[in-house]
């Protein structure tokens, strides 16, 4: 565990050194929603920012690995909190030797990346909410969705960054205005289920300290929140090494394909392929994705919409 920080006139500082290797862009990548993601970048430099919501208040963390080390600062009412959850942020509860590979791609994969750890955040919310955006639509509708809220409604990014935001607290999300939420191209499906969600946000953040089998549970207590949400989310806030994203548009052909040459696989082929890596088949799906083995493109089977128009 890192030490105490120490205030600076730029932050606080930590400096953290990893139980073994570790790649900051692969453990962080799942955090980021689109490349202009106002709570995420990357640095000409190769280090990373990422704004967050702590329970202390908002934060902004930066991040950066030297010589086996990774060097952290952090601002704002949630630089302590960050600072404290730095080591779980980059994976040091996950196990990777956990995981083993019954498939010769994946075995090539994790000797390629031996930096991969699943980290966990701590926090339901910021994960969950942007996962709910992502329902049932292009990514780039999603990306826009995102983007257009939080600078409209997140606060500045406390620290020297600048044109980052943090995510607004459930009492702004709960008062966006209809019209607001139909300028991002969100309807009412998704809007109404991100409103019931962030009502009991206490409820929800008490879900980053269960199992994720008890987690998933309490997260699809809200109506609108099914098993895919709950994966994604749970993939990020806890962590969850086997929380596998089923009802997913592109992840059964993709493992189908990589796994089996079959590119139309659906999710109970999907489960039957992954079945040897019980759980660890979130794992084994990011190895899968970083392979580089994945199905030739066919014309898009979901074209954007602009319900905003409508």
């Amino acid at each position: 565990m890192p030490g105490r920080a120490a205030p600076t006139t730029t932050g606080l500082t930590r400096t953290w050194t990893p139980p073994g290797p570790l790649d900051l862009g692969l453990v962080l990548a799942p955090l980021r929603r689109g490349p202009a993601d106002p709570t995420f970048r990357t640095a000409p430099d190769g280090s990373f920012w990422r704004t967050s919501r702590t329970p202390a208040g908002p934060g902004t963390l930066h991040l950066a690995a030297h010589h086996g080390e990774v060097e952290a600062t952090a601002w704002g009412q949630g630089a302590d909190w960050l600072l404290d959850q730095l080591p779980s942020l980059l994976g040091v509860s996950d196990d990777p030797s956990a995981f083993v590979p019954r498939h010769r791609l994946l075995a090539e994969t994790q000797r390629r990346r031996p930096g991969l750890r699943l980290g966990r955040t701590g926090l339901v919310l910021e994960s969950l909410i942007p996962s709910v955006l992502e329902q049932k639509v292009t990514t780039d509708e999603a990306y826009r969705a995102w983007r257009l809220l939080l600078r409209t409604y997140g606060e500045p990014a406390p620290g020297p960054v600048k044109n980052m935001h943090v995510t607004p607290s459930p009492r702004t999300w709960s008062l966006i205005p209809s019209w607001e939420w139909h300028r991002a191209g969100v309807d009412s499906k998704r809007s109404s289920t991100i409103l019931r969600a962030v009502r009991v946000a206490g409820r929800l953040e008490e879900a980053a300290a269960m199992s994720p089998e008890d987690a998933s549970a309490r997260l699809r207590l809200i109506p609108g929140i099914g098993p895919w949400t709950a994966a994604e989310t749970l993939q990020r806030s806890n962590g969850a090494p086997d929380a596998v994203t089923v009802g997913d548009l592109h992840l059964p052909g993709t493992v189908g394909y990589a796994l089996a040459g079959d590119r139309d696989a659906d999710d109970t082929a999907m489960l039957e392929l992954l079945a040897p890596y019980a759980g660890q088949r979130h794992r084994a799906t990011r190895l899968i994705l970083l392979s580089g083995r994945t199905p030739p493109r066919r014309s898009p089977r979901m074209t954007p919409r602009d319900i905003a128009r409508l």
